[in-house]
């Protein structure tokens, strides 16, 4: 089964600066293309699709334009942005022309609610249809309600939802965030990542333990609006990257290998055009 992971962080410490490192000591250490595709190919991971690493302001740029070239098997990447500044479309502009970027992303998930509900932040995020370029939604499971907002006033941009929605796997938190799912889940311009809940589930964690949650979320979207992404390095806070290729294949064995496909693969180039 050929696999296209959607959601890779690779940490250039020589080059950039990444100030929430300093607050993650178990990630703050450099992470290389080489070192990552070194083990993926082992698994079957053809390409992948870098996902920005929160980069210092001033780096943003920077790290799409290297990231980009840093190896032949990145089939493109999502860059940092702003969409609250004034100063965002002209910033857009300048993403947009590097040849493989694909869609933004703000980290939502640590910065105030109201953020997202801006009038400048919706009508900058608006522009992104324009380039045909994805929007990475990565919320918490209690900021969902602003994520369906935020797609509901957006409904010519692509959105992507990272991480299943950050459930609380570990404390048991099905709901709400089970009905949110199924409320996001009805917007036709959102598809959901299957990423990172292998670190939501403590140390504790199982392919059941995780069921639930991957189960729900491949029920409501379906096997037509999935992607997945491996969330390297941050899922080896509780397992290795050959772990949760080898949990997600699990929690999927029932499913046809047409299906398989379009989770693992096939999804993954038409959303971001790869």
């Amino acid at each position: 089964m050929r696999i296209i992971d959607t959601h890779l962080h690779l940490v250039y410490k020589d080059r950039f600066s990444y100030p929430w490192l300093k607050e993650a000591p178990a990630l703050d250490r450099q992470a290389t293309a080489e070192d990552y595709f070194a083990r993926a190919e082992k698994l079957g991971i053809e390409k992948a699709l870098h996902m920005e690493v929160d980069v210092a302001e001033n780096d943003m740029e920077a790290e799409s334009a290297f990231i980009v070239g840093a190896h032949e098997r990145i089939a493109g990447a999502i860059a940092a942005g702003r969409p609250e500044s004034p100063d965002f479309p002209a910033y857009l502009e300048r993403i947009a022309a590097i040849d493989g970027v694909k869609g933004l992303r703000r980290v939502l998930h640590i910065m105030p609610d109201e953020l997202s509900q801006s009038e400048i932040f919706v009508e900058n995020i608006r522009r992104l249809a324009a380039h045909d370029m994805t929007f990475d939604l990565c919320v918490l499971a209690r900021q969902l309600p602003l994520a369906i907002d935020l797609a509901r006033k957006c409904p010519e941009v692509q959105f992507v939802l990272d991480h299943c929605g950050v459930p609380d796997i570990e404390n048991d938190g099905l709901d709400p965030w089970r009905d949110h799912i199924g409320e996001i889940a009805k917007l036709a311009n959102v598809t959901a990542k299957i990423s990172g809940v292998i670190a939501y589930g403590g140390a504790d964690w199982s392919v059941e333990s995780l069921r639930p949650y991957v189960g729900h979320v491949l029920d409501t979207f379906t096997f037509d609006r999935v992607v997945w992404g491996s969330d390297f390095p941050v899922c080896t806070l509780f397992a290795s990257l050959e772990d949760w290729v080898a949990a997600s294949k699990e929690l999927v064995a029932d499913a046809s290998t047409d299906e398989q496909k379009k989770l693992f693969s096939v999804n993954a180039e038409k959303v971001y055009r790869l």
